[in-house]
């Protein structure tokens, strides 16, 4: 047992004797030697392999000067061609679900004798919350995902990792948690189980923890709107979308730097600890298959990720009638709640109305806009002459830029909405994944609350320094 010690003690003596960047010499020197012997006894046809397209792609797309240019037009123009192509469908679809449908199903269920309260709960509650998921986020995410899916199989995705790399390994973090970072952008709960392929216990609880604030796809469609209605009529309409989408691409990069920065604390605090090196092998280009991406991201993606909003949207819209409906002393009990979050809601430039709609929506962050415009509607309908407890149909992005600037929605509070929507908890299926995966209640309630507390500091910072420079 002494002779182990000891040679376990030389070891760690002898390990740091050979410099941090031993690893990396290792590899890249392993890599030279097969890429020497492959020349040398592997023969390929054509004369200018050296200069194929993968390499010459490559030569931009992860270079230190280009790539990151590249990437950050790549993100922008697929934001833009989703905000563009998102407005006429979502359109339709809410002229069909909300102006049609929802009359008729409300006269018919009246017509067959059914209770006021039990309509008002499953076709004011219930039924409006679902058709709002549908009308919100079907049409961005049927645009966004099959883009995304395309730049994955395309292969430009692991290249994003490989330029990410370093970064990560500067602020004390694994290279592969750049793999875990991109995964969470589809979602999170599947970013925190992707963390598995980190070997380091250590790098692998920064990874879990800080995978939040990569935006998943239940908060695109919130990021996409806002930026639609309050950023874009900042400038000429024919700029609304390029400026639009350069807005949630900074939203996103603020989320990566933000986990570039906790990483950093994280590794120089509560997990300290030496980085370890790996290598990522890129995938060589494949020409994109259009159709069977399309067709493919539509059922994996949008599909599934809609159901899963649908099915936490209908509960959450019984939720908020009745909170909307029942009474206390002649007051609703949403007003209540709403009433003791608004001071906190005000001091960090949102209001108690968003908050509780933040709450209400922890089991999907997919429901958080449709949540936050009911109850909008629910407690400002009445005053725009619209039945109160009632959703009542909104055509447009104006129709809703109405009623949020009706509920006291500023510039203000729709940056300060993009950026809680960043830095908040993660939702229920996330929490259960982290406790799942790192066995701790410690480390699953400190994923939990730390995103919390960034987003109420931050927005903070914002309402306050926004209100010195603005009044």
């Amino acid at each position: 047992m002494n002779n182990v010690k000891e040679i376990v003690n030389k070891a760690n003596v002898l390990r740091w004797e050979l410099g941090e960047n031993f690893h990396d010499s290792l590899i890249e020197a392993i890599y030279k030697e097969a890429e020497t012997i492959s020349k040398e006894t592997v023969k390929f046809k054509g004369e200018n392999y050296s200069f194929s397209l993968d390499r010459t792609i490559d030569k931009y797309v992860t270079s230190r000067l280009y790539g990151f240019p590249i990437m950050l037009i790549l993100l922008a123009l697929v934001f833009w061609i989703t905000i563009i192509g998102a407005n006429y469908p979502s359109q339709f679809l809410s002229t069909l679900l909300l102006d049609k449908l929802h009359p008729v199903l409300k006269d018919f269920a009246l017509g067959v004798g059914a209770p006021f309260w039990l309509v008002g709960l499953l076709i004011d509650g219930g039924y409006l919350a679902t058709v709002w998921v549908i009308a919100v986020m079907l049409p961005p995410m049927a645009i966004f995902f099959p883009l995304y899916t395309l730049l994955e199989d395309f292969g430009y995705l692991p290249r994003v990792a490989f330029n990410m790399d370093r970064l990560f390994k500067k602020v004390g973090a694994h290279g592969k948690q750049a793999l875990t970072m991109s995964m969470g952008f589809g979602c999170n709960a599947a970013g925190v189980v992707a963390a598995r392929v980190i070997d380091s216990p250590r790098e692998r609880l920064i990874a879990i923890i800080t995978n939040n604030f990569s935006l998943c796809n239940g908060r695109w469609p919130t990021q996409i709107l806002i930026a639609s209605i309050f950023v874009g009529a900042l400038v000429p309409a024919q700029l609304a979308g390029i400026v639009s989408a350069l807005a949630v691409v900074s939203v996103a990069l603020l989320g990566v730097f933000l986990s570039l920065a906790v990483s950093w604390g994280l590794s120089r605090t509560v997990l300290q600890g030496e980085v370890s090196s790996f290598s990522l092998e890129l995938p060589p280009y494949r020409p994109p298959r259009i159709l069977q991406t399309i067709y493919t991201s539509l059922i994996d993606r949008t599909l599934i990720v809609l159901w899963r909003a649908v099915i936490f949207a209908f509960p959450a819209g019984l939720v908020i009638w009745s909170v909307a409906n029942i009474t206390i002393g002649g007051e609703p009990l949403a007003s209540y709640i709403i009433n003791f979050f608004d001071p906190v809601g005000i001091l960090i430039g949102l209001n108690g109305i968003i908050l509780l709609g933040f709450v209400i929506a922890i089991p999907a962050n997919e429901i958080v806009i449709p949540t936050i415009l009911m109850l909008t509607v629910l407690f400002t309908g009445s005053a725009a002459g619209h039945e109160n407890g009632v959703l009542f149909e909104l055509d447009s992005l104006k129709d809703t830029e109405q009623l949020l600037r009706l509920g006291g929605w500023t510039l203000l509070t729709a940056v300060n909405v993009m950026l809680f929507s960043l830095i908040h908890n993660p939702c229920s299926t996330t929490i259960y994944t982290i406790y799942k995966e790192t066995g701790s209640l410690k480390w699953t309630l400190l994923s939990t609350f730390l995103p919390v507390g960034m987003g109420l500091m931050l927005t903070f910072f914002v309402a306050q320094i926004w209100r010195i420079f603005s009044g």
